[in-house]
């Protein structure tokens, strides 16, 4: 569950325009956000895992970190194009609508309906409009109408930060795929795999506050064993979402790293480095060495 909602947080947090919620947690004396060194292969760099939205305050920024990020020539994010929102967007209701879809509330087990209904109106929208979308894509809607509540921001998020201070320094910002390729994982699903996606996305959202407390504590932490134990709490996820989502994108993530060389700082949502098939891993197995540094 926790590396799903870390890849939605990614890409549907561009939807997200709250403010600021409570007193933000701060990283533990010595630590921090869980940070690696990568080496190998021409490439001697950093491997950080983000959270990709944040309450405003959260001072995440630690000297480790600092330090990776002036000693980087270059950052690295999932997808570079994510600094064109306006893009991200017409991406999304390109791939993510289709004529002719049933109603939204007959891909949902009836006594999920009234859930569904309360998510869709608390988040200013409506069942019929959300019912034009796919059922990965409107799952994907709910799911940031939920997150509302939440009181959290891509503005506070840590892609934000990153990218203003590689501009600051005039050093170049890539990345690993294209946003078309994160939506692909999803649309390429089988409709019976989206549709469990709509129906956990329902059930999972008033437990979301809970669920996203405990995510942050651990992601301040640099907690990857709690994070990876969060993954293996309530609904087990569908293994074709599984391997779409996260493995086959981590695998295709060690391709994109081998192109490449000096000292990129590789910046990843923390969800893909943690549990089974995480992106540690790959790059372990691939022949390069993961130290971990924070």
């Amino acid at each position: 569950m926790i590396r799903r909602l870390a890849c939605w947080l990614g890409l549907a947090a561009f939807f997200l325009v709250v403010a600021c919620g409570s007193e933000p947690p701060a990283p533990p004396a010595g630590g921090g956000p869980a940070l690696w060194r990568v080496e190998g292969k021409g490439l001697d760099g950093w491997l950080f895992g983000t959270i990709h939205v944040l309450p405003d305050g959260v001072k995440w920024r630690t000297r480790a970190m600092e330090d990776a990020i002036a000693g980087a020539d270059r950052l690295v994010l999932e997808s570079a194009e994510i600094q064109d929102q306006a893009g991200t967007l017409a991406q999304f209701e390109k791939m993510g609508r289709s004529p002719g879809l049933p109603p939204l509330e007959a891909r949902v087990p009836g006594e999920d309906r009234a859930a569904l209904e309360e998510i869709a109106s608390e988040g200013g929208a409506s069942v019929r409009t959300l019912s034009g979308y796919e059922s990965w894509a409107a799952a994907m809607l709910l799911s940031a109408a939920a997150q509302q509540a939440l009181h959290v921001s891509q503005d506070h998020g840590v892609e934000p930060a990153l990218i203003a201070a590689f501009r600051d320094a005039g050093k170049p910002i890539g990345g690993l795929e294209t946003v078309e390729r994160q939506f692909r994982a999803f649309d390429t699903l089988p409709e019976a795999a989206q549709q469990r996606l709509l129906i956990d996305t329902v059930r999972e959202a008033k437990d979301m506050r809970a669920l996203y407390d405990r995510i942050l504590n651990a992601w301040i932490k640099g907690d990857i064993a709690t994070l990876a134990q969060e993954d293996r709490m309530g609904e087990e996820p569908d293994p074709a979402v599984e391997k779409a989502v996260l493995v086959d994108r981590n695998r295709d993530w060690v391709k994109a790293v081998a192109a490449v060389k000096g000292r990129p700082f590789i910046a990843v949502g923390a969800g893909h480095l943690a549990g089974k098939g995480n992106l540690v891993e790959m790059l372990q197995a691939s022949g390069y060495r993961v130290t971990r540094v924070q």
